[in-house]
This record gives structure tokens, C-alpha cells and sequence, in this order.
């Protein structure tokens, strides 16, 4: 048994010509690395068309004569979207989904002792007949053979495939499928626990291997405890040899138990309300072409920044580096088959269910997958077709259930779960549908699949209000689905923007519905998950306040609401150095079911008055109450205002001078605002608000460790524009120019705008190692420069 990774040596043309595929083709062709895309795309106002096309790559290579009687077999991660695989100008394989693994068989057309070719004719055109295709789209499909690739020597004889169905209690059952003669044959296998200790247990081919394991730890959301199962292929020995091991594999697992109710979803018997968000796995410029450690990073950036304890894969099966990561990380995956509204003929479902089988097989040892998606996202109902990807699925796991986002009511309900893109919340009133006005089976689960971002789409650029309200709505749909009984929560549309096509976007080809920027920056809305974890430690502090306290930058000069999204016990509010007062969340108002909900300022005046006006406890609260109103209300008053006037014989003027002074208007001298998060009766976190003295260039690697192979890597960087006291200027458009010196190149322009005070950029490896350091140059701001660190894996 020998593995290679087969990312380097790879040559590309973006026209496929049939000469390709000879032993000398002739053709001008571009060395790439794996991962790889079709066409870089430019940030915004990018082009469709030009991922489009029918491309190739070619890879020449030296198969030894060791590996005669042997099995040489070639595995695509993910090729986008139709691929045909040639070996020495044989067609060999045909594979047209672009979201899952193939494998190729090369043996018969090996040329032992000698260079062999392989080539890929790559079809990314999206005139396929083929799912996601057929139908307008959301999102751009891209192109390329965007996952890795590796070769495996193996025997004649070989395990295609082991699957372990694990449950809480310690059962599990070990399939297996192979490939070749295997008369004879046994299979071993051993499970090892995280602390080492290991449990052997035999079995035959045509029977799953059974057993109980005594004493497991099960895999949740917040003990994510994972074992490894390795199976051995054996054919027993013979006249006085030993066994031989002709194959073996190891995957990772967990023990649990999931179960889909009318009352929700149920983890190892536990009630879990799901909090989570929909991601796509594309990225700016490069598409879904990025290296397992941005993948494994998006997954961290849900679990640990957002604070989710789920993912949904819109939509389509994704990376199996972020399923690994989720596994690891405790974090919830709801998978689905690809698509986007339109169903097909029968050639494109025959397709669409062959997908279905693909991404159960190739998916279904990862613990953190608790839902298959076995409907096309968004789809109308077609009793005939999704019975068969629900049979399909359920034949090949019945561990789990099915689901399938739809768009509308009383859909007819073959899965069992009922998952529903709820779009209804128009900023008044519920902000999701009742169940049972929507369910087709109220004895069946229901979740909502989708909601939010799509309904109020939202720069980082935007004016302060639109941003709030964004948040808000997140809020008021994260709050609604778990007040509601029955719903087994939410997965908000979405973690970031997103490419897409001309007839959707904001006319720049961005969808800017996420929760973050496409280099994954957060905006407001991101503060509202964020803030829904449970701290540890003083760093898990979330403190984002929503006003940056600038009166010029609201309608009229008035000033408007104030939120702070926060999960810190209390926030203690203080102009200048004067304490004004202590808000805690309030567990009765509109955002009740939330774990920590958000805090609205409500009182800019607090115990000002006392100090500074003179005035007796009493008098000073329902003064303040008068200026508060005023503030909410652009300076109306209320009868009930008015009278407290009268009582405590304030004139106009006399309110008005307060108000100036107090709480302001345009013109009026600014003040400093500060913001403390309390957690365990100590200030562990501050907020200040104040006119802006000084600007600073922040620049964060959020991956400053890379290691070049088993492909190329990438650090992820992130680029803010900062006050002097770190807080974020989101009118801030400067142009950053960025340089590199040593073993990296910069994935996309040299040069990016801050749009909302934020941009990014990606570091690429270059196949040598050492120590790199990136350049960031801002008008108006000092220099400021980054050093990441490049190992190379060897080979």
C-alpha cells in the first residue's frame, strides 16, 4: 500500500483541445498547483461568463514496474463540474457532479517502465444538464479541480469502502464493501480511544462487524470526543506463511445517538436548539479553491467567533477538511444534495440521486453530520424523485435523518425533518411563521433552514441604522425560533457574502447577506451569534455596541436607538468620567428566549442631573425620563411628559438647555462615551465612543503558521481600519497597498479597498520554505506589517 498526493505537476489550458490527452500534445499549457481554479474573479462586478468554459489539465508521470500485478488508482477530491479522465489517450472515467470525490481505476492503461499521461477534460459551463444547473442560481458555480488530488498503489484485492453506525451507548457495527477476488478473506479491526487504550474485533466479509465498547465517551457539542477505527483487509496464510494484510483503512468516529421529534432534535437523549448559520464554501477571488486550513479556519470562525453549535452546507456537500474540523470542534452539520430550486429531466435526476449516494458514502463517518438534505434546496415537490433520494439515503444511512429546505407551506413531507427557508419577517411582529401553519406533519421535526440576511441585504458600508436593523432581525429570528415550541431552532442566511449571478446581488455581483464580509470580517450582525456563547474565561467577552455616537451620521442630527450585543452579565455606561448607569439584559422584553439578549441604552442621563443639576433623587429620575424621551422620540414629547413637566415647573427652555447639554445635538460639544462589560462583578472588556484623533492600520494572519503540502497553504488576512481606541471606522475607504518579501504571492490585487473600514487578502505558498513578511501601506496611517512562517511537509 503506497499513497502519493498528486497536487504539484500539474499543467492547465483554459481551452481543452483533444491533443491534450497524447503523450506529447504540443500545447502551450500553464503550471498550477492543486488547489485550483478556472479564473481568478475580481472582488466585485466580476463576470460569469468567465469561469465557463470547456478547460484541461495534463500530468505526466513515471509508473515503475514494482507496480505491475498492483492496482493504481487516482482520486479527485471535487472537479468542477464535469470531468472526464484520460490515461495515455484512454478514456477512463466520467464523473459529473462538482461537489463530490472520484476515483479513477488507471491500472489498464499504465505503460509500466515508462512517462504515462493523465488528463482532465474539465467542463465548468453551466448549460449542463447536470444539478446544480437548469435554473437560475444564487451563487456562482465556479470551475477547476478545486479539491486535491492523490494516488494509491494498491493489491488486486482492497476495501473500497468501511462505514461504523456508533451509538451513545457503546453499540456500533463495522460495514465494508472491496473490490477484487477476496475468497478467504477476514477483516480485522481495532478501535482506539483518545487515551490510547484499544479493543480488537474479527469478522467475515459477508456479515458487519459487531461489538460493545465498554465505558465510551459520546461525541456532543461540547465534548466533541472522537475515535479511531482501523479495518485490515487479511488473507490468511498458507503451507507455513503468515497472514498478509492486502489493504487497510482508518477513519475517525464518534459514539452518538441522534433523534428528530416533534419536540425538536435530540443528541445522545439530550435536547439540543440548534444555533447556526448556512455557509457556502466559496471565497473572494479564488472560488471554492482554498486549502484545507481556510476550510478548517471558516469552521473555527462558526463554532469559536460566531458561537454556533451548527452549519448548514448550502448547498451542497462540502470540504472534507471543514467536516474534519467540525468533528473536532463539536460543531453540528446539516449536508445536503446539490441544487438550487430547479429539478430536472430524468437524466439530471438520475444524476441528482447518484449524488444523494455520494455524499452519504463519502460523508457519513463524520459525527457532526445529524441531517442529510435529500431534497434540491428550495424546490417544488416531486413525490416520485424525492422518495428516491429519501430511500437512497436511508438504505445507505439509516443513522440519520433527512431533510430538505423547502420555500413554501404544507409541502408534502417525505423526510423527517420539516426544514423551512423562512423569509417572513418583514420587521414587525413574529419573526417566524408558526409551525403549524407551515408543517405538512406536525408529529415530524421542524427547523428553519434558512432566514435573515436575504431580507435586508447589508454593507459594511451601510449607514448605522441599516446595520442595526440587520442585527435586530437576526435577533428577533434567533429569539422567535426558540420561543416557539417545536422548532428545533435555526440556521441564519448567511455566515458571509457571496458572489453571484446577474440577476440577483446588489448589482456588483455580491450577495451581501451574511453576518460577515467575504474575507470573513465581521459586520454588526456577527456581534448577535457572537454574543450567544456561554464565556469561560474573561477573552469569551463579547462587547460590540452598535452606535458609533456620531450625531452627524443620523437622519437629521437626531439621535436614534443604541444596542449593545453583549454576554456579559451587565454593561455600565459612562460620559466622560461620569458613571450614568448599570443595564442588564432585559429577560421579559422582545428578545426574552435568547440566551443573552441584546441590552438597549435607554438612559444617557442616569445620575447626571444629581451632580450636576442639583436636583433630589426623585426629581433627577423623572427629569431624566422627560430627556430620554426626547432623545427616542426626535425631541417630541409626550402628554405624560408634559405633565411631569408642570410638576416638577420646568419650562421648554430649561428642558431644552438639558437636553443640549446632556445628551446633544448637531453642533454641540462631542462627548465621550464608555461602554464596560461586567462578567463576575468586574469590568473585563471596554467600548469607547469618542471623536476620532488618530487612524491605525490593524492587520491580523489568522493562520501565521503555514505548511506548503500535501498542497499548496494560505494564510488569511485580515485588514481594519482603527480609532485610537481600536474601535472600527466603517466610513473608512482607503486604498491599502500590499507587498511581500520572501516565499509568498498574493492571491488577488496588490492593492484593496477598506470597504466598512475592512477588507483582506489571501498569502499563497510558493512550494519553499522560510519566512515571509507582508507589507500593508495606508495614507494616513503608520505602516504596519505581518510575518508568517512557511515549513514544507516532506514528502
Amino acid at each position: 500500500m503506497e499513497h502519493y498526493d498528486w497536487n504539484e505537476g500539474w499543467l492547465f489550458t483554459p481551452r481543452f483541445d483533444p491533443a491534450l490527452v497524447r503523450p506529447e500534445c504540443g500545447l502551450e499549457l500553464e503550471p498550477v498547483r492543486i488547489p485550483h481554479t478556472v479564473r481568478v474573479l475580481p472582488y466585485n462586478y466580476c463576470n460569469e461568463n468567465e469561469y465557463q468554459y470547456l478547460c484541461g489539465y495534463r500530468r505526466e508521470f513515471f509508473a515503475p514496474r514494482e507496480w505491475a500485478g498492483r492496482t493504481v488508482l487516482l482520486t479527485f477530491g471535487a472537479v468542477a463540474h464535469d470531468a472526464t479522465v484520460f490515461c495515455n489517450g484512454r478514456r477512463l472515467f466520467h464523473h459529473a457532479c462538482g461537489y463530490t470525490a472520484f476515483t479513477v481505476d488507471l491500472t489498464s492503461a499504465l505503460h509500466l517502465g515508462q512517462k504515462n499521461v493523465v488528463a482532465v477534460r474539465c467542463d465548468s459551463r453551466e448549460d449542463l444538464n447536470i444539478p446544480p444547473f437548469g435554473g437560475q442560481i444564487d451563487h456562482l458555480t465556479y470551475g477547476g479541480i478545486y479539491r486535491a488530488v492523490s494516488l494509491d498503489i494498491k493489491e488486486p484485492a482492497y476495501l473500497r469502502d468501511v462505514f461504523i453506525e456508533a451509538k451513545a451507548e457503546g453499540d456500533f457495527r463495522i460495514y465494508t464493501s472491496t473490490v477484487g477476488e477476496t475468497v478467504g478473506c477476514t477483516l480485522q479491526a481495532e478501535i482506539r480511544s483518545p487515551s490510547g487504550s484499544r479493543a480488537a474485533y474479527s469478522g467475515e466479509l459477508s456479515l458487519p462487524i459487531t461489538g460493545v465498547l465498554n465505558g465510551v465517551h459520546p461525541w456532543s457539542i461540547e465534548h466533541p470526543t472522537l475515535y479511531t477505527l482501523t479495518v485490515q483487509l487479511i488473507r490468511p496464510g498458507s503451507a507455513g506463511l503468515p497472514d498478509r494484510v492486502l489493504d487497510e483503512k482508518t477513519i475517525r468516529f464518534g459514539f452518538r445517538t441522534v433523534q428528530f421529534v416533534a419536540g425538536g432534535l435530540y443528541l445522545n437523549g439530550q435536547r439540543v436548539e440548534l444555533r447556526g448559520l448556512n455557509r457556502h464554501q466559496s471565497y473572494a477571488y479564488q472560488g471554492y479553491a482554498m486549502p484545507d486550513s481556510i476550510q478548517r479556519l471558516d469552521a473555527q470562525i462558526l463554532k469559536k467567533d460566531l458561537g454556533c453549535n451548527a452549519v448548514r452546507t448550502s448547498h451542497s456537500p462540502q470540504s472534507p477538511a471543514f467536516l474534519d474540523a467540525c468533528d473536532e470542534l463539536g460543531l453540528l452539520v446539516f449536508t445536503e444534495m446539490p441544487g438550487w430550486r430547479y429539478i430536472g429531466d430524468e437524466s439530471w435526476k438520475a444524476q441528482a440521486l447518484q449524488n444523494c449516494r455520494e455524499m452519504v458514502c463519502q460523508c457519513r463517518n463524520h459525527p457532526s453530520i445529524f441531517l442529510w438534505g435529500a431534497r434540491v434546496n428550495g424546490s417544488a415537490d416531486d413525490e416520485a424523485f424525492y422518495k428516491r433520494t429519501n430511500e437512497a439515503i436511508h438504505r445507505l444511512d439509516p443513522t440519520r435523518p433527512t431533510a430538505g429546505a423547502r420555500n413554501h407551506r404544507k409541502s408534502q413531507l417525505l423526510e423527517d425533518v420539516y426544514a423551512y427557508n423562512d423569509y417572513s419577517y418583514r420587521g414587525r411582529g413574529a419573526a417566524c411563521e408558526a409551525r403549524a401553519a407551515v408543517t405538512s406533519d406536525p408529529r415530524k421535526g421542524y427547523l428553519i433552514s434558512e432566514f435573515g440576511g436575504q431580507q435586508l441585504p447589508t454593507k459594511p458600508f451601510d449607514d448605522e441604522t441599516h446595520r442595526l436593523v440587520q442585527a435586530l432581525r437576526y435577533a428577533a429570528g434567533i429569539n422567535d425560533s426558540i420561543a416557539q415550541q417545536g422548532v428545533a431552532g435555526s440556521f441564519g442566511w448567511c455566515m458571509a457574502d457571496y458572489n453571484t449571478h446577474r440577476e440577483f446581488g446588489s448589482g456588483d455581483r455580491i450577495c451581501y447577506h451574511g453576518v460577515m464580509d467575504m474575507f470573513r470580517n465581521p459586520k454588526l450582525s456577527a456581534a448577535v451569534y457572537a454574543s450567544q456563547k456561554t464565556p469561560r474565561s474573561p477573552s469569551d467577552i463579547v462587547l460590540e455596541v452598535s452606535s458609533g455616537m456620531a450625531l452627524g451620521d443620523l437622519p437629521g442630527g437626531v439621535p436614534t436607538a443604541c444596542w449593545v450585543f453583549t454576554n456579559a452579565e451587565s454593561v455600565r455606561l459612562y460620559r466622560g468620567n461620569d458613571y450614568i448607569a448599570e443595564f442588564t439584559p432585559d429577560r421579559h422584553g422582545r428578545f426574552a428566549a435568547m440566551t443573552h439578549p441584546p441590552i438597549e441604552i435607554n438612559d444617557f442621563v442616569g445620575s447626571l442631573l444629581e451632580k450636576y443639576e442639583g436636583m433630589d433623587p426623585a426629581s433627577a429620575q423623572m427629569t431624566a425620563a422627560i430627556l430620554n424621551e426626547m432623545r427616542r422620540d426626535a425631541m417630541e414629547l409626550s402628554p405624560l411628559s408634559k405633565a411631569r413637566m408642570l410638576s416638577l415647573r420646568l419650562s421648554w427652555n430649561e428642558v431644552a438647555r438639558m437636553y443640549y447639554k446632556y445628551i446633544g445635538v448637531l453642533g454641540t460639544p462631542c462627548a465621550a462615551y464608555r461602554f464596560e462589560a461586567v462578567w463576575h462583578g468586574r469590568t473585563v472588556r471596554t467600548v469607547v465612543r469618542e471623536p476620532v484623533q488618530s487612524v491605525r492600520l490593524e492587520c491580523t494572519v489568522h493562520n501565521p503558521i503555514l505548511t506548503d503540502g500535501p498542497t499548496w497553504d494560505c494564510a488569511a488576512v485580515s485588514l481594519r481600519a482603527i480609532d485610537q481606541n481600536g474601535s472600527l471606522l466603517p466610513y473608512c475607504g482607503e486604498a491599502v497597498q500590499l507587498s511581500v518579501d520572501g516565499p509568498l504571492k498574493i492571491i488577488g490585487p496588490s492593492v484593496v479597498p477598506l470597504r466598512g473600514g475592512m477588507a483582506g487578502t489571501y498569502l499563497a505558498t510558493t512550494g519553499e520554505a522560510g519566512r515571509a513578511v507582508l507589507h500593508c501601506r495606508m495614507e494616513g496611517a503608520l505602516d504596519t506589517d505581518a510575518v508568517v512562517t512557511i515549513r514544507c511537509r516532506e514528502a
